[in-house]
């Protein structure tokens, strides 16, 4: 489930959703301090309801997922989110790349090489805590990339941000201590590929951000608007993607975010706009070869 974090979030109605047969909440997170959160979300108190409810969850045994829009607004404290997440536990802390749809477009995005900083940041923090990205399917190049660097004892060129970001995270103490043993490597789900949304309506959608229909479940059964769509299966074809996309070494693993590329260009198929990749700059092309799909 995924909830607001408004008065609701009590012990009786959290208890009730465990015994209804819940085993996790994700819970939105976009500042460290009730200062930030709450005026990013635009109500007061929605910190403190939400970091009570996170602490309840975990009491009762679910597993709480965090997520974290990043702009503009919460660059600067990704590293204390991360921080607090280490502190607090929690089974996943997930970057939600923007997408410029919706309250999304008024928001100050940022830069492809700021994007890129911060996704090598998260890759980072998957040292001490599982981290993922949502909208940022880029994440699983920047882990492949780096998987086959660290092959070679080679470190990557990364902007300032990224520096500051991990200077940081060690004044927080963030890397202090024993790690996560393993890292599991980002899930190959995009729009259409492993994941659809069902509206209100019955209208199935690529993604939630991704506003174009390929059917309705009151009129066909989901599983076939899923398998058998044009919408989807043009989707599920990296062959078909446009512009540096479709022209990128790393189009089977990763193919950008065609909710963002559909919110920018209006084109589901068009390049991420937000990718600072240039395709055929990685220099181990036999490594990807064999690693990648």
């Amino acid at each position: 489930m995924s909830p607001s974090g408004t008065p609701t979030l009590t012990r009786a109605n959290l208890t009730a959703v465990r015994d209804a047969g819940a085993v996790a909440l994700s819970l939105s997170l976009d500042g460290s301090t009730a200062e930030r959160h709450d005026a990013f979300r635009g109500v007061d108190g929605v910190f403190d309801w939400t970091l009570d409810g996170w602490r309840t969850a975990r009491e009762l045994g679910l597993k709480v997922q965090i997520n974290t829009t990043v702009t503009r607004t919460s660059l600067s404290d990704l590293a204390d989110i991360a921080a607090l997440v280490r502190r607090e536990g929690a089974m996943l802390w997930s970057g939600f790349i923007l997408v410029p749809t919706g309250r999304g477009a008024g928001l100050d995005a940022l830069t492809p090489d700021e994007i890129e900083d911060v996704l090598h940041f998260l890759h980072d923090c998957g040292s001490m805590i599982a981290t993922k990205t949502t909208e940022g399917h880029h994440f699983r190049r920047v882990a492949l990339q780096r998987a086959i660097l660290a092959r070679h004892g080679e470190h990557p060129e990364l902007g300032p941000l990224h520096g500051e970001l991990i200077r940081r995270a060690q004044e927080l103490g963030f890397f202090e201590g024993e790690g996560r043993p393993v890292r599991r490597p980002p899930m190959d789900v995009s729009s259409g590929r492993g994941f659809v949304f069902v509206s209100h309506t019955g209208e199935v959608h690529p993604s939630g951000f991704l506003p174009v229909s390929a059917g309705n479940v009151k009129h066909h059964p989901l599983a076939d608007i899923y398998r058998g769509s044009a919408l989807f299966a043009t989707l599920r074809d990296p062959a078909l993607l446009r512009g540096k996309c479709g022209r990128c070494e790393f189009n089977t693993v990763c193919g950008g975010s065609r909710s963002r590329a559909y919110g920018l260009t209006g084109d589901v198929l068009a390049a991420d706009p937000w990718c600072a990749y240039e395709p055929g700059s990685f220099p181990h092309r036999d490594d990807l070869r064999e690693l990648a799909p």
